[in-house]
């Protein structure tokens, strides 16, 4: 497995395309699709997208601020829950032309910060994993978002568990993350 160092050009690649690839995937599907679940209290698609849009106003570049502000305090605690209140009664395409605009917000203002190396080797305090640098939270920010996308993905596919058959034996995306 290759591993590379935290590239902010390469970060922002990535996440510059969040939005417009889960648009293009999501909008306009069926429901069956887009408010799945993998049960046990799992998140569905839709759920997905409000978290993205809540993370977008309460934690990365608020945290990123606060690193460059040189706060010794540490960051605000993320409710992971959020998204089920703020989404209610919002359909999934207005979340989704929510969350492009809040990521466009996002990194206009990423860039516009112009950091630097240095800037990306200063430390800020997570409330549960302690110290952390800037890059850290960046390349977090990166891998949160494919990790949202494999889900999206997996909790999808398995819609159609059943219907697939003896196939299912050789579909590993219906066997991960099983709930409990």
């Amino acid at each position: 497995m290759e591993h590379h160092e935290f590239n902010l050009n390469d970060a922002l690649a990535m996440l510059e395309r969040t939005p417009a690839s889960l648009s293009a995937w999501l909008d306009g599907l069926p429901e069956t699709w887009v408010r799945a679940t993998e049960g046990g209290g799992s998140w569905s698609p839709y759920d997905v997208i409000g978290h993205l849009i809540h993370g977008e106003h309460t934690d990365w570049l608020p945290r990123a601020r606060h690193i460059m502000k040189g706060e010794t305090r540490p960051f605000e605690s993320f409710d992971r829950m959020a998204q089920f209140s703020a989404s209610e009664g919002k359909s999934l395409r207005e979340l989704l032309a929510n969350f492009a605009q809040a990521r466009r917000e996002s990194i206009a203002a990423l860039v516009e910060m112009k950091l630097t190396a240095a800037d990306l080797s200063r430390k800020g305090q997570h409330p549960e994993l302690g110290e952390v640098s800037l890059g850290q939270l960046l390349a977090t920010w990166v891998v949160h978002d494919l990790d949202h996308v494999a889900q999206i993905a997996r909790t999808m596919a398995k819609v159609y568990t059943q219907a697939t058959g003896p196939w299912s034996a050789y579909l590993s995306v219906l066997r991960d993350r099983q709930p409990k």
